[in-house]
């Protein structure tokens, strides 16, 4: 099953966000609650979690890019 990764909504006033890097590259395998991403808001930068355990297999926003809240970002391919 695909699962799309999206931009998540870091602040109550937070619209969009940056990807600053992606701390797994396609292919490799992640698990819920791993590290993914670091994204950049415009008061801090965090590490985003898989929400969900499988092989990513797409990145849709390259580090740098700015993406609204809620935006696909990724794809994970779930097992399940």
């Amino acid at each position: 099953m695909r699962i799309e990764v999206t931009m998540p909504n870091l602040g109550y006033d937070m619209e969009s966000g940056k990807v600053m890097s992606w701390l797994k590259q396609v292919g490799d395998n992640v698990e819920r609650g791993e590290p993914l991403a670091e994204i950049e808001t415009d008061k801090t930068t965090v590490e985003m979690e898989a929400m969900a355990s499988g092989k990513l297999v797409e990145i849709l926003a390259e580090p740098g890019s700015e993406a609204a809240v809620g935006t696909p970002i990724a794809i994970i391919e779930s097992e399940q």
